[in-house]
């Protein structure tokens, strides 16, 4: 697994989407970041759900129910 965030694809990436903007020297980094804590929120609340349901595996239904209870909270 690879330790560092692939940098240059991120900066294309954000700049394909939004040319506009300026980013600043870490703006990649703090994006990766971001997404990293999403991943790790997203398989916590999926443990839960496959735990209230008596399941030992997580399932896509579970992930499914967590990705939208986490979208719910995070839009502000």
């Amino acid at each position: 697994m690879k330790r560092a965030a692939p940098r240059s694809t991120l900066r294309k990436l954000i700049k394909r989407h939004k040319p506009q903007l300026r980013l600043a020297a870490n703006a990649d980094l703090l994006v990766h970041l971001n997404f990293l804590l999403f991943l790790h929120r997203l398989a916590e609340e999926a443990r839960a759900n496959a735990f209230e349901n008596k399941s030992k595996t997580i399932k896509s239904e579970h992930t499914m129910a967590a990705g939208k209870v986490i979208l719910k909270k995070s839009r502000g």
